[in-house]
């Protein structure tokens, strides 16, 4: 698949890659870091690791270890996934900070490595960032941004 074809979004917004998150991945920024989280789902899935270290906030603890490792880290973990579906469950957005809790069901080889995860993002200089994020344990699901 490239991203030339009109193939499904693969964060599943029932849009044509082309028309949804193909558009960020092609330099236009995300207005919501909804928008940014299933991108980075859908850059994760195309192996678009350039497009996960450049939405990723500076204070992110990968930021700081070698490029070339972090790359190689993101590369092995896309290639080495199934991305099967991605629901978003809540958020909340302010004007410099937003949370998204979202579960993305994935599988590597057979085994389901399916996770729910609370996303922080930030807002800098007029682009939404990843931060970090909480993976959950159980039903925990409370929203803080």
């Amino acid at each position: 698949m490239t991203k030339d074809e009109g193939f499904q979004c693969p964060c599943c917004s029932g849009k044509p890659y082309l028309e949804c998150c193909g558009i960020y991945h092609q330099g236009k920024n995300p207005e919501t870091a909804i928008d940014l989280m299933r991108s980075r789902y859908s850059a994760y899935a195309l192996n678009n690791v350039d497009y996960i270290i450049r939405t990723t906030h500076p204070r992110h603890p990968a930021v700081s270890q070698n490029l070339n490792l972090w790359k190689e880290e993101i590369l092995k973990f896309s290639m080495n996934t199934d991305f099967e579906k991605l629901e978003v469950l809540d958020s909340k957005e302010l004007p410099d900070k937003a949370t998204v809790i979202f579960t993305a069901h994935l599988k590597q080889g057979d085994e389901d490595v399916t996770f729910t995860e609370r996303s922080f993002f930030a807002k800098v200089e007029g682009r939404w960032l990843y931060v970090n994020g909480d993976v959950f344990a159980g039903e925990n699901r409370s929203l803080k941004v």
